[in-house]
């Protein structure tokens, strides 16, 4: 008769995420995982594969938790104006960088990184930027300042906003300057005014 698992498989995986958003998945060794996820090496190997399927399994945990949060924050229809949702999305990430937060976000790490040679991986995070980038397009469906323009341009308006948000994430990870990131985030609202094509 197989024991029961002595530890929670989404709390596993939860951990597992904080380790690879610190490491970034080729530098997250084994004996980080192990620590962070405070588990034996038979432990994770029976109950997660290998790494590279532990990873897929926190991409899509991270999809949840963090990129589901954001499209909510963008679409959620209250008394805020979208245009307003959009900056205040941006202006998180500066005030997570100011406050000591310089993991910037799992996915962007991983767009930037060598393991996008992997198929699966690519594909994982390419689908959750996607839906970032809709979550983008949504808004501006939304937003009075908007709403007006040509589909195509509010599409290529938040495929523009989806690179400066990338971008900024990395700027936030690599440690660079405040006033770089902030202004950097401030270009966000440049992009919503127009004034950037």
């Amino acid at each position: 008769m197989a024991r029961p698992r002595e530890f929670n498989t989404e709390d596993a995986i939860e951990k597992a995420m904080h380790v690879f958003w610190s490491y970034g998945y080729e530098d997250a060794s084994l004996p980080d995982l192990l620590t962070g996820m405070n588990l034996t090496r038979g432990s994770l190997y029976k109950a997660f594969g290998d790494k590279k399927s532990l990873y897929l399994k926190v991409l899509h945990h991270y999809e949840v938790v963090q990129v589901d949060a954001a499209v909510d924050m963008l679409t959620r229809r209250d008394n805020a104006e979208a245009s307003d949702r959009i900056t205040a999305l941006f202006e998180s990430i500066t005030q997570g960088a100011a406050d000591g937060d310089g993991r910037g976000c799992l996915l962007c790490t991983a767009a930037a990184g060598v393991e996008m040679s992997d198929p699966d991986i690519a594909e994982t995070v390419n689908i959750s930027l996607g839906k970032l980038r809709d979550g983008f397009e949504a808004a501006l469906d939304q937003s009075s300042a908007h709403i007006a323009l040509a589909q195509n341009t509010k599409h290529e308006m938040a495929n523009t906003l989806l690179t400066q948000y990338i971008g900024l994430r990395v700027l936030a990870r690599s440690n660079m300057p405040l006033g770089i990131i902030k202004g950097a985030g401030q270009q966000a609202q440049m992009i919503l005014s127009g004034r950037i094509d």
